[in-house]
């Protein structure tokens, strides 16, 4: 199972005026660390989108489970993998450690989408193919 490991220093930006870190801003930082995935595995999103015509990976679901907090100058460090393949979707599971702790932990449900003819609609979920799949093995 391919892994990607990212450091994040938290700076001021991040965080409410306690100097904590401001919830949403952990997803940010995971849907980041869900690129890095991809580019690990050799599939940055500009080759997704070239060689494959999706129109995105959009989030369908997320939560998070909030067991520490970090503070402005904080080091921390988010492991992310692709914990379980489906058809059309995928989840990826996010830790993020602080001082060798989990923090915090997130679950991500995405959807392979492309560009649906019917412009009421948007975009319509596809297939992920195989060989997408098989880079994170």
């Amino acid at each position: 199972m391919l892994v990607n490991k990212k450091a994040i220093h938290i700076e001021w930006g991040d965080c409410d005026p306690l100097g904590i870190v401001y919830y949403p801003r952990y997803f940010e930082f995971f849907d980041a660390c869900t690129d890095d995935l991809f580019e690990k595995a050799g599939l940055p999103m500009t080759k997704l989108l070239e060689t494959y015509g999706i129109a995105g990976i959009p989030m369908v679901e997320t939560r998070a489970v909030f067991t520490a907090s970090s503070a402005f100058g904080d080091n921390v460090t988010i492991e992310s993998c692709v914990a379980r393949w489906g058809i059309t979707s995928f989840s990826v599971e996010h830790k993020l450690f602080k001082d060798n702790i989990l923090a915090v932990e997130c679950f991500e449900k995405r959807v392979w989408v492309v560009r649906s003819p019917d412009p009421a609609k948007r975009i319509v979920s596809r297939p992920i193919p195989k060989e997408v799949s098989d880079k994170f093995s």
